[in-house]
């Protein structure tokens, strides 16, 4: 299992991210395998705003489909209780500038014990996941 955020998306479908390649070789890989690929509506509402606004609304809007329509991603969407949760750590780690979704995928990932995730933000790493790509020192 292997949970999806917002940097893969983003450096999957902009050229011009750093991570691109990093990002399409890793899309490949796992497109071969038959990993259970998890990721969030809170992920999925931030890729989609940002993919909007660097490469265009019609373009954002087509991944969107795309991704909607995929039989190989299981789309999350949390409780109340999930909120309160990612609320809490927040609230803990708020000198850590964490996005309230960072929060939400930690508790998505603790909950169904996910350990990897497929992301460029080192706040995975420091929360105790294993982040992939392992991109080279």
């Amino acid at each position: 299992m292997i949970y999806i955020d917002t940097g893969a998306f983003l450096a999957r479908y902009i050229k011009r991210d750093q991570y691109h390649q990093q990002a399409v070789e890793f899309w490949n890989q796992l497109r071969k395998t038959r990993e259970r690929c998890f990721t969030s509506n809170f992920v999925l509402d931030e890729t989609f705003t940002l993919l909007g606004r660097r490469a265009g609304y019609k373009f954002a809007i087509q991944r969107a489909r795309n991704i909607y329509l995929s039989k190989k991603l299981t789309i999350l969407r949390p409780t109340h209780e999930d909120e309160l949760m990612a609320l809490d750590i927040w609230d803990k780690y708020a000198d850590q500038e964490l996005s309230f979704t960072d929060c939400i995928s930690f508790t998505f990932m603790r909950k169904n014990k996910i350990k990897r995730v497929f992301s460029f933000d080192s706040h995975f790493n420091w929360a105790g996941f294993h982040l992939l790509p392992e991109l080279g020192t």
